[in-house]
């Protein structure tokens, strides 16, 4: 069997994620157990390679072939508007989105095994009129995915962290809302069947968050935990996923505790996600489970401050591009053929 095809998307034009790929590319030219495709437009990812030193190979992609040794293939993507680094164009913003939905598309026809993406400038988009809150909730829709679950991925390989997230991309005022008892019982079951059939961890041992502090302290400080939490719990495990909670955020992220659980389940962004960044940023991975392909990003932003001075954009540390890309493609040669959406 070929090896799988893997779209990586080269997010903001104007952000950090063309050097990214430049750096990929001269890392990953020789490899044989996947075939990279870069999705973007052809011209700005060559000028922005040659800005760095780094002069990859491009060639154009050929779905019908298997891919030229030595060279990283581009599906061509054209920008609207020529990117100035370090200063997002909402102009750009189409073209961004055609982009995406380009590499979703493939991935779901089966063209590409997984799709890895760099980060794109949210503000850009949305100040385009387009209603963007992140990858996550794009890709959820554009495939019909009935809900999507966000897992970041950090540390090393036999003692990993992975952090699920319950919402995602809301403010801290609406997450209360968004707490539901679906909500608890859909993620952490999606975690479960992920964590086995991706992730080959037989029976995963998940720990859960509370959403306030001390885990409500018996309903004094909040009685989400009563009410909504505990009773999905308790749902959950008769259907035989091992969880436990709900616990104090504060305790399941020690690491004597976390080490005893294969994920952590938390109740939304910043709640879970600053513990794994501190602990591996710049080589953490973001998984999107419950999509009918394989997607994995970076772990970061667009880094428009180092993009803006080629002198900095040089020192760009790509681990977690790398590390993106690494698992997609462990991930993918697991996942074929493409699942059907949730």
């Amino acid at each position: 069997m070929s090896p799988p095809a893997i779209a990586v998307t080269c997010g903001e034009p104007a952000g950090i994620g063309p050097e990214l790929l430049a750096m990929l590319a001269a890392r990953q030219l020789d490899r044989r157990d996947a075939r990279l495709v870069f999705v973007g437009d052809r011209d700005v990812l060559a000028e922005r390679a040659a800005r760095i030193g780094i002069t990859p190979r491009y060639v154009p992609y050929d779905p019908a072939a298997f891919g030229t040794r030595g060279a990283v293939e581009v599906l061509h993507q054209p920008v609207i508007a020529p990117p100035v680094p370090g200063h997002p164009d909402p102009t750009n913003a189409g073209s961004i989105v055609a982009m995406l939905s380009t590499a979703c598309d493939g991935c779901r026809s089966g063209e590409f095994g997984a799709m890895v993406t760099a980060p794109v400038q949210k503000s850009s988009l949305q100040d385009a009129g387009i209603p963007f809150s992140g990858h996550t909730e794009f890709l959820a829709e554009r495939s019909g995915a009935k809900r999507v679950v966000m897992l970041l991925v950090g540390g090393p390989h036999d003692a990993a962290l992975r952090v699920a997230l319950v919402t995602t991309h809301l403010a801290l005022a609406d997450v209360p809302a968004a707490i539901t008892a679906e909500a608890v019982e859909e993620t952490i079951a999606i975690v479960a069947v992920d964590l086995a059939d991706s992730f080959g961890i037989e029976r995963p041992r998940i720990a859960v968050c509370g959403l306030n502090p001390h885990a409500g302290e018996g309903g004094h400080l909040g009685r989400e935990e009563i009410d909504i939490i505990a009773p999905a719990l308790e749902r959950v495990r008769a259907h035989g996923i091992d969880v436990t909670g709900p616990m104090p955020a504060d305790t399941v992220f020690v690491p004597d505790i976390a080490r005893r659980f294969d994920a952590i389940v938390a109740m939304y962004h910043d709640q879970g996600l600053p513990v794994l960044k501190a602990a591996s940023f710049g080589h953490g991975v973001n998984v999107t489970l419950g999509l009918p392909f394989v997607r994995t990003s970076v772990d970061h932003g667009t880094a428009l401050d180092l993009a803006r001075d080629p002198h900095a954009a040089r020192t760009a540390d790509p681990g977690s591009l790398f590390a993106a890309v690494d698992l997609a493609i462990e991930l993918a040669a697991k996942a074929r053929p493409a699942r059907a959406p949730r």
